[in-house]
């Protein structure tokens, strides 16, 4: 069983207050969050216009976290440097309507960041096989991407798990993250399935009680912050968790 301490958090800011958006960021940091996880869209890869180089640049001045960058966008290689110049640390580019992903994902890390691949709710898992060993990490979308405030795609829960399977057949190091509809009970779905990294958008930010009680809200619905270790005898032993990096709100 996976340790809950094991799993990492990262805070979308597409729910975010954009009036607030650098207190809501530092908020999510005290809080302990992992990372950030910035959606770009273009409108042409998905139905809807967000944020650019720009944006990250900003954030990258009011927090040492590593910015995540989710590519929805047509031709993402055209955009990288200028991502990587704006302080970007990591990208998550689609394999759906990339004709060269391989060269895309080897253009990642020409750039010494880290590279990962999203999958669509109706894409199946075994389009990774070939591309897993390049891979920092898997972001599978529990959502059809656009939109934030979506419902949990419950059909994607089988994915998950067989995706986490093909990580540990590889033996390499390599994340498995879920983004979309992610609260206190799917949370706890998608690591039983396998994840390790959950993106919360609207549970922290759209939430009204404050990121950081929205943050913990979400640690209570795994578990009540404990880790089950398994003794090997069929028992587990019970213990005070460090989950995400936990920090009491201030």
């Amino acid at each position: 069983m996976k340790a809950i301490a094991d799993i990492k958090l990262a805070p979308s800011i597409l729910a975010a207050d954009f009036t607030r958006l650098g207190d809501q960021v530092a908020e999510a940091e005290r809080a302990g969050a992992d990372r950030i996880h910035i959606d770009i869209m273009d409108g042409h890869f998905v139905p809807n216009i967000t944020m650019g180089a720009p944006v990250v640049q900003s954030l990258r001045k009011v927090t040492s976290l590593r910015l995540e960058i989710h590519m929805m966008i047509t031709d993402p290689d055209f955009f990288l440097d200028e991502f990587v110049k704006a302080g970007s640390d990591s990208f998550i580019v689609h394999w759906e309507g990339n004709n060269n992903l391989h060269r895309t994902v080897q253009r990642v890390k020409a750039l010494q960041k880290q590279v990962g691949v999203a999958i669509n709710p109706a894409t199946p898992a075994a389009v990774l096989e070939e591309i897993l060993p390049d891979l920092d990490q898997v972001l599978v979308m529990t959502v059809n991407p656009g939109f934030g405030h979506q419902p949990f795609i419950y059909s994607t829960l089988p994915k998950i798990r067989r995706v986490s399977h093909m990580i540990a057949e590889t033996k390499q190091e390599c994340e498995l993250e879920v983004d979309g509809g992610i609260d206190e009970v799917t949370a706890q779905l998608t690591v039983d399935a396998g994840a390790n990294v959950l993106v919360a958008g609207s549970a922290i930010f759209g939430a009204n009680v404050g990121v950081c009680a929205a943050m913990q809200r979400l640690r209570s619905g795994l578990r009540s912050n404990l880790d089950r270790v398994s003794t090997g005898s069929g028992s587990d032993l019970v213990r005070p968790s460090t989950f995400m990096k936990e920090r009491l709100c201030s």
